[in-house]
């Protein structure tokens, strides 16, 4: 398990996978804010003030987190730990209130209905998982810590 936890390889493969996750859905967004605004208009949760400025800064801060975790930099996977436990938290509530909502995850229409509350919900709770194992690797294994830059340099 150890050797697992202090595998580079696997390392940079779950920090690739999550980062383009993150990549992926904060640029589905940003081609249409207007229809992930109309998606979280229906949690309820957002002043209709505030609806435009989370429409456009949430994925936002998804592709630059995402960014981040791509080239390892500090704090990214901080970032993205925050990002998943609040739509864990959003996604439970849709779930607990019984909403029949696309869950705007990764796109717009992606699927109807409560089924798409729980599997974005377990989705979640997966990446979770991920970023995890990235933090006790890290623990495990400084040198995976550092960022890319950071090594780039070092070797220069």
């Amino acid at each position: 398990m150890n050797k697992i936890l202090k595998s580079a390889w696997l390392y940079r493969i779950v920090r690739f996978a999550l980062g383009a996750v993150f990549i992926y859905a904060g640029l589905v967004k940003l081609v249409d804010p207007k229809a992930f605004a109309r998606v979280i208009s229906q949690y309820d949760l957002v002043p209709e003030f505030l609806l435009a400025p989370v429409a456009i800064g949430l994925p936002i801060v998804e592709l630059l987190a995402g960014l981040g975790l791509l080239l390892n930099i500090r704090g990214s996977l901080a970032v993205i730990f925050g990002l998943l436990v609040m739509f864990i938290t959003v996604l439970g509530y849709g779930i607990m209130a019984d909403l029949n909502i696309d869950c705007g995850c990764l796109s717009a229409a992606e699927i109807e209905g409560i089924h798409s509350l729980r599997q974005a919900f377990y989705r979640d709770l997966v990446m979770i998982a991920a970023v995890l194992y990235l933090f006790l690797s890290r623990r495990l294994n400084p040198k995976l810590a550092l960022s890319s830059i950071s090594q780039f340099y070092n070797k220069s």
